[in-house]
């Protein structure tokens, strides 16, 4: 059985600031982790945490898509067993503000995907204050 997670998020800022924040690897180092992210297709790359008792601290990926016209970026997340593929989609809502939709997908159990649904929550406070600035 595969699970997915949907969340949405709205932010004040422009679309343009906001598709930085997804693609850039100094902005994705200030709101998820420190990370070597190009938005290339077919990139691979890290994002890269202190590890712990429970995990290395590595989250690998491959970017799978890139498109700035329509707002659209996905690439693979694995950490351990566990294989999923996080797709961003950005929409204008109008009055200098955007959402930003997270479907992430491939969860094998409901325990995971409660857990990403709690860290991205936690990295959504985070991307809102460096929206912000």
């Amino acid at each position: 059985m595969s699970l997915k997670l949907e969340l949405d998020f709205q932010y004040n800022t422009s679309v343009e600031k906001a598709w930085a924040a997804l693609t850039t690897s100094e902005m994705l180092a200030k709101w998820v982790l420190p990370n070597d992210f190009k938005p290339e297709v077919g990139h691979r790359f890290q994002f890269r945490a202190e590890p712990n008792q429970y995990w290395d601290g590595v989250i690998d990926g491959e970017v799978l898509a890139v498109d700035e016209a329509n707002r659209l970026l996905s690439y693979s997340w694995a950490v351990g067993s566990e294989k999923h593929t996080v797709t961003w989609t950005i929409q204008e809502l109008g009055e200098g503000k955007v959402n930003l939709h997270l479907e992430q997908t491939g969860f094998s159990s409901v325990p995971a995907l409660e857990g990403a649904r709690h860290g991205w929550t936690n990295w959504h406070n985070e991307l809102a204050k460096l929206l912000a600035q």
